[in-house]
């Protein structure tokens, strides 16, 4: 849009707390905040079209903070934490085969007994229904694409995108401004290389003096396999082959229920 394109004021709505994604972070907080004092407001913003369309990741998680927010969740009928880790296996991958390494020698943040095998967008949407029992708003579908500041330069909200934009920038017969959700805190929790974090961490210098951040890019699968090939709480990692040993990343197997596995392969 040019900037001589005259564009309607937006619509606002003002909550307590607002939060941007609704991954286990910020519906976490969502159902923290209302624990501590139902009376707030508090809307959770998520661009997916439903609350964990975007989280794709199979994942070993430890129950620790589940159990802090939720005490009483393992007497529910409904939760996703179905598969319990009963093996580690950790292997050295090589050119003509592979060898298993003793799970003494791994650091302690590899042992995954006591954890479970989830679905990282199962956990979403169950929290995301706790959340909704205790009163928060979920708008999913809107992708927060702006960070509303005061005159004094503070955060005081965000702003969802503006939709029927046309092919040469401008306003079309179908345009309708953004959304303002203004906010006496804003929580972002959008995820890795968010476009708002991005803006924020630029306009408040925040990367300067810090070490580069640093990225790992992986690409992951749910198989449904042979019975005979499940062992439901397996979990195996591998390092190795085929990348060089000066590469960081490697391989993993995570076995669910109903003869599901997460396959993945990550680099960093």
């Amino acid at each position: 849009m040019t900037e001589m394109t005259e564009l309607p004021e937006r619509e606002s709505m003002e909550f307590d707390v607002v939060i941007v994604g609704a991954g286990p972070a910020g519906l976490s907080a969502a159902i923290r905040l209302k624990q501590v004092n139902p009376e707030l407001s508090v809307v959770v913003l998520e661009k997916g079209s439903e609350v964990g369309a975007h989280i794709l990741s199979g994942a070993v998680v430890d129950p620790i903070g589940i159990d802090r927010l939720l005490p009483g969740w393992r007497a529910e009928a409904d939760h996703p934490f179905n598969t319990e880790v009963n093996a580690d296996h950790f292997l050295l991958l090589g050119p003509a085969g592979s060898l298993r390494l003793p799970n003494i020698m791994m650091p302690p943040l590899m042992s995954n007994h006591g954890n479970y095998i989830v679905s990282l967008g199962n956990v979403c949407r169950w929290l995301a229904t706790k959340a909704e029992e205790l009163g928060v708003e979920i708008y999913p579908g809107f992708a927060a694409t702006e960070v509303l500041y005061n005159d004094e330069g503070a955060v005081i909200g965000v702003a969802t995108g503006d939709m029927g934009i046309e092919k040469n920038g401008e306003p079309g017969p179908n345009y309708a401004r953004g959304m303002a959700l203004m906010g006496k805190y804003v929580l972002v929790g959008e995820g890795v290389r968010g476009s708002l974090a991005k803006q924020l961490i630029a306009k408040f210098d925040l990367s300067s003096g810090r070490q580069p951040q640093k990225f790992g890019i992986g690409i992951k699968e749910l198989w449904e396999v042979k019975p005979e090939n499940h062992k439901q709480g397996l979990v195996q990692h591998s390092f190795g082959w085929p990348l060089g040993m000066s590469t960081g990343g490697g391989s993993f197997l995570y076995h669910l229920e109903d003869n599901l596995v997460a396959v993945g392969f990550v680099i960093h």
